[in-house]
C-alpha cells in the first residue's frame, strides 16, 4: 500500500469516527471545544454527513483511486479556507480553525505523498 492511500484511509477513519461520535452525543463533540451545547439535529446531520465522507475515503483507498486523492487536496484546503473566513467574519469562535487544520494537515500529507516523497514502501 502506497503512502498516499495510508494518508487517505487515515483520513477516512477519521472522518467515520468524528461523524459517528457527533450523531451519538454531539455535545460531547463540542463541549471540549468551548462550543455550547446543542439539541438541534442538525449537528447530527452533519455527523451522518462526516461518516458518509469517511466512507467514501475508505472506499477509495481501498480501490486506490489516485484522482480521489488530488480531488481530495483541493476539497480540504478549501475547508480550511472556508473556516478561516468564518471566523473572521464573526460567525464561529476561532476553535473552527482546529478541525480547519487538520483538513489541511491531511491534505498537504496526502499531496506530499503523491507528489513529493510517497513512494510505495
Amino acid at each position: 500500500m502506497n503512502r498516499a492511500t495510508v494518508s487517505i484511509r487515515i483520513f477516512g477513519v477519521y472522518l467515520v469516527l468524528l461523524g459517528l461520535a457527533a450523531m451519538a452525543s454531539p455535545n460531547l463533540v463540542l463541549s471540549p471545544f468551548g462550543l455550547p451545547p446543542t439539541s438541534e439535529v442538525w449537528f447530527r446531520v452533519i455527523g451522518v454527513l462526516a461518516a458518509v465522507l469517511g466512507y467514501y475515503y475508505l472506499e477509495a483507498a481501498r480501490a486506490g483511486l489516485t484522482s480521489f486523492y488530488r480531488a481530495t487536496i483541493a476539497g480540504r484546503s478549501f475547508v480550511f479556507v472556508a473556516f478561516i473566513a468564518f471566523v473572521l467574519l464573526g460567525f464561529v469562535k476561532p476553535v473552527l480553525i482546529v478541525f480547519g487544520t487538520i483538513d489541511l494537515a491531511g491534505a498537504a500529507w496526502t499531496a506530499f505523498c503523491l507528489w513529493g516523497g510517497g513512494k510505495d514502501q
